[in-house]
């Protein structure tokens, strides 16, 4: 089979702090003396139930990672990690999502914080040939008031080319907050030509996925995927070209459902919606951008054509530039064009057990299509 690593893909779904490497949440934890509950550092899996208890546990453990993040060092290898992580997966664009109101005190300010984040990307992006934006995400845990002041910082700082800001989101508890009384900051950030990325549709139902359709009017979905229980809200979400930004692996952990299987994935692409996968917070849930592709292909019986359209599918959704989307999207073409076990039994790479070399040799030599370098 071909090797996932490889397909040239973008990366949606990824939250600042859930980006953390396990081992530099470690090193973090001890430079700044900060206790941290056993599971953050453990090798199992965090499972909860999707319930009141099991998102208060979740988020006691997120912000308990987030408290190790403590100033601008912090905050720059948390980007740089991220972007060299995504690049070894195939990753050529990333969009990541901060809140910086939580960063904000160790730097001075929101605008500090935010600066912080988009220096780097731009940094990591030269290094590493990751394309990378950045969406500022409001909580639905503050006042709307909040989200706006956060919507115009974002706007302040909207573009299109590498550490620009690109979108603007809204995280957190759904069933915090009125969804409603969120719209004006969307205004705000849908003027500035940004992206309305609010999370919706994983602890709610197809319910929730109208109310954010109605009042936020997103380009994409943070989530979205409980939308595959109501086939007349998942046809409003094809027919109105919403992408869903779905994170199998998210949805197992926080007891959505009960298992990879039951993640409605084959439902959402055969009903014609635009699927990006995403790995939400790999440091909680313990799976980065492949083992989401590697679950559509063991789990859901996705061919490799199929996962190609994935792909595809979520460097269309980005907020990518005209030069890295043809790159990647020829990229995917080169990648399902590759004959993993060629005739005389090497792969089209030449290796004689017909596989690919490993992603990271591979971006070493400068082979690997999707990190091509980027002009920052």
């Amino acid at each position: 089979m071909r090797d996932l690593a490889r397909l040239p893909k973008a990366h949606l779904h990824l939250h600042f702090t859930g980006s953390l490497r396990v081992a530099t949440l470690g090193e973090l934890a001890e430079r700044h003396r900060t206790r941290l509950p056993h599971v953050l550092l453990d090798a199992d899996p965090l499972v909860l139930p999707a319930d009141e208890r099991g998102w208060f546990r979740f988020q006691r453990l997120y912000d308990a990672a987030r408290a190790c993040v403590r100033g601008e060092e912090d905050m720059r290898r948390v980007v740089a990690e991220a972007a060299a992580d995504d690049a070894a997966e195939g990753s050529g664009r990333l969009e990541i999502q901060v809140d910086p109101t939580s960063y904000a005190p160790f730097v001075g300010g929101l605008t500090p914080a935010l600066e912080i984040v988009l220096d780097e990307a731009r940094r990591a992006a030269a290094a590493t040939g990751v394309e990378i934006g950045v969406v500022v995400a409001a909580s639905r845990m503050r006042h709307p008031l909040d989200a706006r002041a956060l919507a115009r910082l974002a706007a302040r700082h909207a573009g299109d080319g590498p550490g620009e800001v690109v979108g603007f989101g809204l995280s957190n508890d759904e069933r915090r907050g009125d969804t409603a009384e969120f719209a004006p900051a969307f205004a705000i950030a849908r003027r500035a030509g940004l992206a309305c990325v609010p999370h919706g549709g994983e602890l709610l139902g197809p319910a929730h996925v109208e109310a954010v359709l109605d009042h936020l009017r997103p380009d994409r979905l943070g989530h979205g995927v409980r939308s595959g229980e109501d086939p007349r809200v998942l046809a409003r979400v094809v027919d109105e070209g919403v992408a869903l930004e779905v994170c199998p692996a998210s949805n197992v952990s926080l007891g959505v459902y009960p298992a990879a299987r039951d993640v409605p994935l084959r439902t959402l692409v055969d009903a014609g919606a635009t699927v990006a996968l995403g790995a939400d917070d790999p440091l909680l849930f313990r799976a980065r951008l492949v083992d989401q592709y590697r679950v559509a292909r063991e789990v859901h019986g996705f061919t490799d054509p199929e996962l190609a359209d994935l792909a595809r599918a979520s460097i269309r959704a980005s907020r990518a530039s005209a030069a890295t989307r043809a790159r990647l999207l020829a990229g995917v073409d080169a990648w399902l064009a590759d004959d993993p076990a060629a005739p005389d039994g090497r792969g089209a790479d030449g290796r004689a057990d017909g596989r690919a070399d490993d992603a990271p040799a591979a971006q070493a030599r400068g082979a690997v299509d999707p990190r091509a370098p980027v002009s920052a």
